[in-house]
C-alpha cells in the first residue's frame, strides 16, 4: 500500500474505451477526456480495434520514446480493465489505474469503488490525491494464470459462474441485468463437475463441483458476493468452493448476500499457489475476469503477485 505524502498526483493521462463494452457511449468517452483535461498536463484518448488492443496500446505508451502517462484510465467491463492489466503489469510501477464502468458487471470498479458515481471517484483522483486528500494510491495483489500466462485482476471461476458468460451471448439485455439473467438461467439446469480444488499442497475440496472461484474482488458480475472476506492486498488468493449439497440453482440468490458461507458444502481457503482441475479428464470450464477460457485444459494453477498493480482508490476504507 503506497504512502500518500510521498505519492504526487497524476498529471498525464492515457484513456482507453473499448466501443464494443456492454455500456459504451462516445458521450461517457468524451466526459471522460474533458473531466482528465481540465486538471491534467497531457490527455490522449483510444478506442480500442479487436481483442488485446487495449494491452498493446498501453505497452507502446509506457514504453515508447517521450513522456509515458502515469495515470491509465479504462473506460469499459471487466474484459477490457484485465487487457489493460496485462499492459500495466508488463511495466510495474510506470503508471496507476483508474476505472470508469462502462461494461456489463463492472465488478472491477465496484471492488474499488462500491457504487459511488464514477464522476465522483474520477474527480478525486484528479483533484484530490496525494496526502490528505479522498482518493489514495493502493497496490494491489494479482494472480497469474500459469497456463497462460495471464495477470488475473478481478478473479477466476470454474463451473456455472463460467458457464453462464456463453448463456449471456443469448440474451438481448445489457448492464447487470444481463449477467443476473444468464446466472439465473445457467444455474437452475447446471450439472456439477467433477472436481478437485487444491491450496499450497493441500486438498481442500474433491467431488462434485458446481464453482470454485480465486482472486481477487468480493464480488462477480456486479451483484454477487462470491469472496465476501477477500482483501485486495493481503498477499494472498481466496477460494471459494461450492460442492453439489448446495443447489446450483440456488447459488445466484445466496450469493447475492453472502449467505452461502458457513454452509456444509462451501469451502473457504486462503493460499500463495492454488489449483483448480477437473478430475475426469475434461476442459475446465474456466472465465478470468468476464472472458471464458476456451483454451485450459483440465486445470487451472493461479500464483500470487503481491502488489503487482497500482490503482486509485478511496483513500479511506474498503468500499
Amino acid at each position: 500500500m503506497a504512502d500518500n505524502a510521498t505519492v504526487p498526483g497524476p498529471t498525464r493521462a492515457l484513456v482507453l474505451a473499448n466501443p464494443a463494452s456492454g455500456s459504451h457511449s462516445p458521450r461517457l468517452v468524451r466526459d471522460v477526456a474533458e473531466l482528465c483535461a481540465g486538471s491534467l498536463e497531457h490527455v490522449e484518448t483510444h478506442l480500442t480495434t479487436a481483442p488485446g488492443d487495449a494491452t498493446v496500446t498501453v505497452r507502446r505508451a509506457l514504453e515508447g520514446p517521450g513522456r509515458a502517462p502515469d495515470l491509465v484510465v479504462v473506460i469499459g467491463g471487466d474484459g477490457t480493465v484485465r487487457e489493460v492489466v496485462q499492459g500495466l503489469a508488463s511495466a510495474p510501477g510506470r503508471a496507476a489505474l483508474a476505472v470508469v464502468p462502462g461494461g456489463t458487471g463492472n465488478s472491477g470498479y465496484k471492488m474499488l469503488w462500491g457504487e459511488r458515481p464514477w464522476t465522483e471517484s474520477l474527480k478525486a483522483v484528479l483533484t484530490d490525491s496525494g496526502a490528505g486528500g479522498s482518493a489514495r494510491l493502493r497496490r494491489l495483489d494479482l494472480a497469474r494464470l500459469a497456463e497462460t500466462r495471464q495477470c488475473v485482476y478481478l478473479g477466476a471461476c470454474s463451473g456455472v459462474i463460467a458457464d453462464a458468460l456463453i448463456r449471456a451471448r443469448e440474451i438481448p439485455l445489457t448492464g447487470r441485468d444481463l449477467y443476473t439473467k444468464a446466472f439465473a438461467d445457467t444455474a437452475a439446469a447446471y450439472v456439477p463437475y467433477p472436481g478437485r480444488v487444491t491450496v499450497d499442497g493441500r486438498v481442500v475440496h474433491e467431488g462434485p463441483t458446481v464453482l470454485a472461484n480465486v482472486g481477487g474482488g468480493r464480488y462477480r458480475g456486479g451483484r454477487y458476493l462470491v469472496l465476501p472476506d477477500s482483501l485486495l492486498d493481503d498477499g494472498l488468493l481466496d477460494v471459494c468452493v461450492i460442492g453439489d449439497g448446495v443447489p446450483a440453482a440456488d447459488v445466484p440468490e445466496l450469493t447475492r448476500t453472502a449467505a452461502h458461507m458457513g454452509l456444509p458444502d462451501t469451502v473457504y481457503a486462503r493460499g500463495r499457489t492454488i489449483t483448480v482441475e477437473r478430475t475426469d479428464g475434461h476442459r475446465l470450464p474456466l472465465e478470468h475476469d468476464g472472458e471464458y477460457q476456451h483454451g485450459i485444459g483440465p486445470s487451472a494453477t493461479f500464483e500470487v503477485m503481491p502488489g503487482a498493480l497500482a490503482v486509485w482508490a478511496p483513500a479511506t476504507g474498503e468500499p
